[in-house]
């Protein structure tokens, strides 16, 4: 009978213990994953400083997290620059410079971004488009994708794919992905691709809510704003078509960029008049303006569900793209507009947040950034570099530089196909069309963020040019695997796709 009182101190103590050990794991929880990209989008967004665009809740991310005002692809065409995203290696490296392949073709055993998440115990759900799709006839299908990178895949499909084709405009008739094409739909948000994914985005948070001793890795990929251009017609009325500006002073802006470094235009591009370039523009600002929409709605059901302060939150696109800057439109260019994308991390407790880092990154820093975030391990071969430095403190510079390339299909070389590598500093973009023998590009971000003027054939400039081109060859070694070699692929692969239907 003595015993009973010391058993009850020996059991409550042990309930004691339980819960300690029970806070203590709740602490030691990793945090989850909110990966949210877009399809095509520069930076035409209020928080980096667009004075039409009409993004609150992009732009509330930005105020919870950190900007990087100087983020890059490193190939401005969507299958390279996921597979190069996603997998945490170069294109040089993953081997792939085209559209409708995937990594698994390449470099099979090679570990994904989500892939590395799943392994250590993440649930890993995919909603929409992360790895290549052909937009819009892949839509509600799993595209180019990699099964083994997720757990859960969804596919939906609203009536931008199923019913409104016929009523599309388009400048090429019978074609919408690779071309320009839009139209203002009379359907709400809930019914279109990207506003059903969102309704599902929020399905799979209530079922994290549930189980939260399991983290997750969530990657939310919107279609918007790809061609076509296709969004709820409240959207298109935010941005009247006669306060749609044009680009002036395209010829002359010209006259000094080497021939490969305008030849992402398309003779299609011929038929727009100016009313048909403020339509096309002010469709694409509407697509974004709706994506941004749903944007919001995945972010404030992790809000709503308790998730939020154990949740990092990945904002980006997979390249930028053109609406008539110097004389280009969409993607596959070297220039700013092609080339940058928005980038915004937001990490409770692991950044400060409303800061802004100016250091040039890239769109592959983002593997090593959120495995070292989270304790995951990373494959040893991955050739970005953390951002999680730059989180805490926006002034440290990281690596200094970022490099985009993109392939050329003629030139004076033997089989008539080159890259252009671009190198981004805190000052400069210097490029070189297949190593300087195709012509070369130097713009100075201080006085000419627009890169306007060439400053490539001024003498005043052979010194910076000198350095730069050293520093280029440098950087592009280190784009290839450690050997040195390309990875061995079917040469069939390689043919080129240089659009993206």
């Amino acid at each position: 009978m003595k015993l009973a009182p010391v058993l009850h101190v020996i059991l409550f103590l042990g309930v004691i213990a339980a819960g300690v050990d029970a806070s203590s794991a709740a602490e030691k929880q990793r945090p989850n994953v909110l990966f949210i990209i877009s399809d095509d989008l520069n930076n035409f967004l209020g928080c980096y400083g667009d004075p039409r665009a009409k993004t609150p809740n992009i732009d509330r991310l930005a105020e919870r997290g950190v900007r990087f005002e100087r983020a890059y692809c490193q190939y401005p065409l969507c299958g390279p620059s996921r597979n190069s995203m996603l997998t945490g290696l170069y294109p040089n490296s993953t081997g792939i410079h085209a559209n409708q392949q995937i990594f698994r073709q390449t470099i099979p055993s090679h570990h994904s971004l989500s892939q590395a998440f799943r392994l250590e115990g993440y649930f890993a759900a995919r909603i929409g488009k992360l790895y290549h799709y052909n937009v819009p006839k892949s839509v509600g299908t799993n595209g180019h994708d990699d099964p083994g990178s997720w757990e859960l895949e969804l596919n939906p499909a609203g009536v931008d794919r199923l019913e409104e084709e016929p009523k599309i405009f388009t400048l090429t008739p019978g074609q919408f992905g690779g071309t320009l094409s839009w139209f203002a739909s009379p359907k709400g948000d809930d019914q279109h691709t990207d506003g059903m994914m969102a309704i599902d985005a929020e399905w799979v948070l209530e079922r994290c809510a549930q189980r939260k001793d399991r983290p997750f890795f969530l990657a939310v990929g919107y279609f918007r704003p790809h061609t076509p251009y296709v969004a709820p017609r409240p959207y298109f009325d935010e941005y009247p078509v006669s306060e749609m500006p044009l680009i002036e002073g395209v010829a002359e802006d010209q006259a000094d960029v080497p021939p490969p470094g305008l030849a992402s235009y398309k003779r299609e591009q011929d038929k727009l008049t100016d009313e048909l370039r403020r339509e096309c523009k002010q469709a694409y600002y509407a697509s974004i303006s709706f994506m941004d929409a749903q944007v919001g709605r995945v972010v404030d059901s992790l809000d709503r569900l308790g998730l939020a302060d154990n949740t990092i939150i990945v904002f980006t696109s997979d390249h930028g793209y053109h609406m008539g800057e110097h004389g280009l439109w969409q993607k596959m260019s070297l220039f700013e507009e092609s080339a940058r994308v928005p980038l915004l991390i937001v990490a409770p407790g692991a950044a400060k947040a409303g800061s802004v880092v100016t250091a040039p990154v890239g769109l592959i820093d983002l593997y090593p950034t959120l495995t070292e975030l989270c304790g995951v391990t990373a494959p040893d071969n991955l050739q970005g570099q953390s951002l999680a430095p730059m989180l805490q403190d926006s002034s440290i510079q990281g690596r200094g530089w970022a490099l985009t390339q993109v392939r050329r299909g003629r030139g004076r070389r033997a089989g008539g196909a080159f890259f252009g590598y671009s190198l981004r500093t805190p000052r400069w973009r210097y490029t070189e069309w297949d190593e300087g023998r195709e012509g070369r590009e130097l713009y100075d971000h201080q006085s000419d963020p627009n890169e306007i003027t060439n400053l490539a054939g001024d003498p005043a400039h052979e010194a910076t040019i000198a350095k730069l081109s050293e520093q280029l060859h440098e950087a592009v070694q280190s784009t290839y695997p450690a050997s040195g070699q390309s990875p061995e692929i079917d040469p069939g692969l390689w043919a080129p796709n240089l659009t993206d239907p």
